[in-house]
């Protein structure tokens, strides 16, 4: 193996925070930072940086080197042929840190810290059936294209679930390729016969709720986006897939009140709601700072205009996702005042229109408050209203 570290050496140029643990090799079982609840099909990318970190400089530098974790270029070929090795040395670090408490301290201190040593069983078992990760991915992406409810309860029954440990992290690879999870848990209650969690749970199914949870909690991160140029396409995709992936469970699968997957839905809920809650509270005032009229010289703002309607698209995605979240009553409140707003700012910005057709400013903003009233009143409110301002700029 002297030529190895020829093969994953590369220059150290890339920040920490850029490593891609294991080149890959665990990618889909991989979750985003911060993860505030530990599933055991899956790991957090940061958890995964530090133990690769780990096996390349403390477990493995002649095997490795420590210039590997920075090379996105390194082959993840040669990666996988010195797997067997790798592990069996992280198995025998492991026991070997057990042994005593001070073993135990050097070996938290080396990993990164408690999180880090307590997820490193996680990760090993990702390694060891990485070959089988790519496999459950394809299956998520083809019972997307199974039409038939008992063929899907028939392809479902051929995931390997009996190792539990296993099972976990095949179920999270092909739950994040499946577009609709809920149809992969009704087809779980139809095969066990029950919608009941622990039934489901002893028909080999625990690991599909805990997958569907492990991704809702993935969507978390984006939501926590701030400000005018924040990716609010990329918000809106994950508050639906949060609400997709946390109705799967919570619309179909009778939970056990103090159970512990009960406490799951809740904390995510919460979580996601949390981070929702200041950029509904929002919308009716970056609505009022962009479509009202400027005194003086009247202009048009863009980024306003932009505020405003990633403001209220993001109001008409939290409108289909509320029931799963806990933002009924500021949803209730900002959706009726936001209405109450547009229909004004419609009506001055026509009226504008009509006592002065080359009134640009009021011409700009009246297409965007119409856009936005297609979201919020829908498609033949705003078509009406645009024959109105047609009507009205004719005139000039």
């Amino acid at each position: 193996m002297a030529s190895a570290s020829a093969h994953l050496a590369a220059p150290a140029t890339t920040r920490p925070d850029d490593i891609r643990p294991f080149l890959g090799l665990i990618d889909p079982v991989l979750l985003d930072a911060p993860a505030n609840l530990a599933f055991e099909g899956a790991v957090t990318a940061d958890h995964a940086r530090a133990a690769w970190i780990w096996m390349a400089r403390d477990l493995a530098p002649d095997l490795l080197g420590i210039r590997a974790v920075e090379g996105m270029a390194a082959d993840r070929n040669s990666l996988d042929s010195m797997m067997p090795d790798l592990l069996a040395r992280a198995r025998s670090a492991l026991a070997d840190g057990q042994r005593t408490a001070e073993a135990t301290r050097r070996l938290k201190a080396q990993l990164g810290g408690e999180e880090v040593w307590a997820r490193v069983p996680v990760v090993l078992n990702a390694l060891r059936c990485r070959n089988l990760l790519g496999k459950a991915q394809s299956f998520g992406r083809a019972a997307n294209g199974i039409a038939d409810e008992s063929a899907l309860a028939l392809a479902l029954q051929s995931m390997p679930l009996q190792e539990a440990a296993v099972g976990s992290l095949l179920m999270t690879a092909a739950v994040g390729q499946v577009a609709a999870p809920a149809r992969l848990v009704s087809a779980a209650v139809r095969i066990a016969g029950s919608d009941d969690e622990q039934d489901l749970a002893r028909a080999g199914f625990g690991a599909l709720l805990d997958a569907c949870f492990a991704h809702a909690q993935n969507q978390i991160p984006a939501l926590s986006q701030m400000g005018t140029f924040g990716d609010m396409d990329l918000v809106c995709r994950s508050v639906d897939r949060f609400h997709r992936l946390v109705r799967a469970v919570t619309g179909y699968v009778d939970l056990s009140r103090n159970g512990r997957r009960a406490a799951y839905a809740a904390a995510l809920t919460k979580a996601a709601s949390d981070r929702l809650e200041p950029k509904l509270r929002n919308v009716g005032a970056d609505m009022n700072m962009a479509l009202r009229r400027r005194d003086g010289a009247d202009r048009v703002d863009p980024d306003q205009i932009l505020a405003a309607m990633n403001g209220v698209y993001l109001l008409g995605t939290v409108r289909d996702s509320r029931d799963s979240l806990a933002v009924n009553a500021v949803f209730d409140q900002v959706w009726g005042q936001s209405g109450q707003a547009l229909e004004i700012h419609i009506e001055r910005n026509l009226e504008a229109v009509r006592r002065n057709p080359a009134d640009a400013p009021a011409s700009a903003r009246l297409d965007a408050a119409l856009k936005m009233a297609e979201i919020r009143f829908g498609h033949d409110y705003a078509e009406t209203m645009r024959r109105a301002r047609d009507v009205a700029e004719r005139r000039l």
